[in-house]
């Protein structure tokens, strides 16, 4: 809890727009504060989706990994990301309008990839062969982003520059609506996820035993990439495409708290909820005024950290 305190914190006093602690804080109590409409308007509903969308995408991660039992599965490299990428690329090239329709097609196009995923995988007969379902994965991914390719080279110059912004990952267009779509989207899969910690416990013994101690696995299975390809894709709607937060996050716990999903999930909720925020504090600051895209700053923190964690559990 300290460091989802100390992440909240920086959320919101580093920004474009240099504040004192004692403005931010006046700004918080004070609706007629010179500071509120920047701290209320803009850094509060920025914080809080970021920390939705870091958790949510966390708790997608570990969910994953229990699923086919691999630590290096997340919505990102098993295709998720991408697929839902293309849906809201679609989305915004062919203008379709109305508040749902980019999370809407987001998710079709996350729910396609992971049954394009999975349609690959059981060429070998083995749809849950970790190796099998990573390299269907990566596949996957890099069919997605050559058609999204393809759709921004035919888009106009002003929509290029913001799809590919968007691509990268970012909290600009945060807003209080960001933030009630995306928990309307969340709130429901969030809350399934949690209630299946027990089966996703028996899940990692292997299918048989799982299925013997009462799980019904083909019903877990769906229900588990249904719930991470919502997840996945209302991120991807609010905020882009951003990696490697379902990747390190329920890895690094794992060795902090332990296997258990009871406790686990929670855990990953509120630490990749605070590691968002802190990255985004970072996009933001780092090279002021300009702020670099979200998903190049968990990139650049996340594949040397995973690497760091990795070669620890290989010893």
């Amino acid at each position: 809890m300290g460091f989802v305190a100390l992440a909240l914190a920086a959320g919101l006093l580093f920004g474009a727009t240099g504040l004192s602690a004692g403005e931010v804080l006046r700004g918080l109590l004070d609706p007629d504060a010179a500071a509120a409409p920047i701290v209320r308007g803009l850094r509060v509903p920025r914080v809080l989706l970021a920390f939705s969308v870091g958790g949510a995408l966390a708790v997608s991660g570990a969910a994953l990994q229990a699923l086919i039992r691999n630590p290096l599965a997340d919505p990102y490299l098993l295709g998720l990301s991408g697929g839902a990428g293309l849906g809201a690329v679609a989305a915004m090239a062919l203008e379709i309008p109305g508040t749902w329709a980019v999370p809407a097609l987001a998710f079709v196009g996350a729910l396609g990839a992971v049954a394009l995923v999975y349609r690959l995988s059981a060429v070998s007969g083995r749809r849950l062969d970790p190796r099998v379902l990573l390299l269907a994965g990566v596949i996957v991914g890099a069919f997605t982003a050559a058609i999204m390719t393809a759709i921004l080279t035919l888009s106009r110059a002003d929509e290029l520059r913001n799809a590919f912004l968007w691509l990268l990952g970012g909290f600009s267009a945060a807003s209080w609506n960001a933030v009630r779509l995306f928990l309307l989207y969340a709130l429901v899969p969030l809350a399934v996820l949690m209630v299946q910690a027990r089966a996703l416990d028996l899940l990692t013994l292997g299918e048989e035993p799982a299925q013997t101690l009462g799980t019904n696995v083909e019903r877990l299975k769906r229900v588990v990439l249904v719930s991470t390809s919502l997840l996945t894709a209302a991120g991807v709607a609010v905020c882009g495409v951003i990696g490697f937060v379902g990747l390190v996050v329920p890895h690094a716990l794992r060795g902090l708290i332990g296997p258990l999903h009871r406790s686990l999930l929670p855990a990953a909720f509120l630490a990749g909820g605070g590691f968002l925020v802190l990255a985004d504090a970072a996009a933001r600051t780092v090279v002021r005024p300009v702020e670099l895209p979200v998903g190049v700053v968990t990139a650049l923190v996340g594949v040397p950290l995973f690497a760091v964690l990795l070669r620890r559990s290989l010893r």
